[in-house]
């Protein structure tokens, strides 16, 4: 039996888990219409979580995903990141705001957060994905064993090896091309910048676990395209920014709408990880001030407040707009409607 039919998905789409942008409402719409929903619990805590899993078993009774962060536990370096302040103070001024007197690692992650664990354990979710790398084998066999299928991020063979020794069920193969946080093991580790068709047939053809293409993808024919390169689905992110359901906040969806859609830049600036982002005023600041951010997720506590103060004063051009290089193609529509119309682009 595949993924997809194991799963009772009508459509090989799976909505990706954004943080800051997937809701339940979202998942519970996606799922509802035959493909599978998802929501990202990496940046709340247990009982977010717990709130976030529960509306969306309100509005569906069909499979949906939930997103963990994986990352290695941040470790403060106070001078790094006095001097991160530092150089942001003339922007906060220029609000009238002040920039925080110190940083702190704002949420966990899933490979210390026991508390997390204990939740999803008991509340089961049909489907649990990890980004930036694995827990150790003890949570993986818990969830496993409470009836979880297991997805994880991979960026290279290596990942994709990793994960099909963890037992993992399936890869994610997020190609360069993708918006959001680069999903690698280890940020600091030489990136192949793998796009994602070329990722894709390689880890069809050799990482032995079903593949499931994700970045740059915004229509049926891109989904087309990956499936006939021996993926088992198609994850898009960006596609679904512009839905009435996403938690995207005004500015980002004119930002999604405007020229800045043709330049997303890859920036760590705003949290502290390689993420791609459209082009705003906070990627622009972070090309040209060519500063070592704090380690991830304590630089995103500082881009965290200086978007708040912009958005004080009326500017939104410091958000985390995260999106993928096939921004231009993102579409207005509920998210039923946008899985209406990927089927039928892709059986075209």
């Amino acid at each position: 039996m595949s993924l997809i039919e194991s799963l009772g998905l009508t459509h090989p789409i799976i909505q990706a888990p954004m943080a800051g942008v997937s809701t339940p409402a979202m998942a519970a719409a996606v799922s509802n219409a035959g493909a599978l929903g998802s929501i990202a619990v990496g940046a709340t805590d247990a009982a977010g979580a717990r709130a976030m899993i529960e509306a969306v078993r309100t509005q569906t009774r069909r499979p949906f995903n939930v997103n963990l962060f994986t990352h290695a536990p941040a470790r403060s370096d106070p001078a790094k990141e006095a001097v991160w302040l530092a150089a942001l103070a003339p922007i906060f001024h220029s609000y009238d705001a002040q920039p925080p007197t110190s940083l702190h690692e704002i949420y966990r992650s899933f490979v210390e957060d026991d508390a997390m664990l204990a939740a999803l354990v008991d509340l089961a979710p049909p489907v649990v994905s990890f980004h930036f790398g694995l827990p150790d084998p003890t949570r993986i066999a818990a969830l496993k064993q409470a009836g979880c299928l297991l997805l994880a991020t991979a960026t290279n063979l290596d990942e994709a090896h990793a994960a099909k020794e963890a037992a993992i069920d399936a890869i994610v193969a997020q190609g360069y091309e993708a918006g959001g946080h680069r999903g690698a093991f280890d940020p600091e580790a030489p990136d192949d910048q793998l796009g994602t068709f070329a990722l894709t047939r390689l880890l069809a053809a050799r990482s032995g676990l079903p593949v499931i293409a994700a970045g740059g993808i915004m229509d049926g024919q891109g989904i087309g395209a990956a499936l006939n390169l021996g993926a088992v689905a198609a994850q898009l992110g960006t596609a679904f920014i512009a839905c009435p359901e996403s938690s995207a906040d005004e500015a980002y969806r004119t930002a999604l709408a405007s020229p800045a859609a043709h330049h997303t830049i890859m920036t760590r600036a705003i949290s502290g990880r390689p993420a791609r982002c459209l082009a705003n005023r906070f990627t622009a600041w972070g090309a040209e001030a060519r500063l070592e951010p704090p380690a991830y997720p304590i630089a995103y506590d500082a881009g965290k407040a200086l978007n708040a103060a912009a958005k004080a004063k009326g500017e939104g051009g410091f958000g985390a707009q995260w999106a993928g290089q096939g921004a231009p193609l993102a579409r207005a529509l509920p998210a039923a409607d946008l899985i209406a119309l990927l089927v039928k682009e892709a059986t075209a």
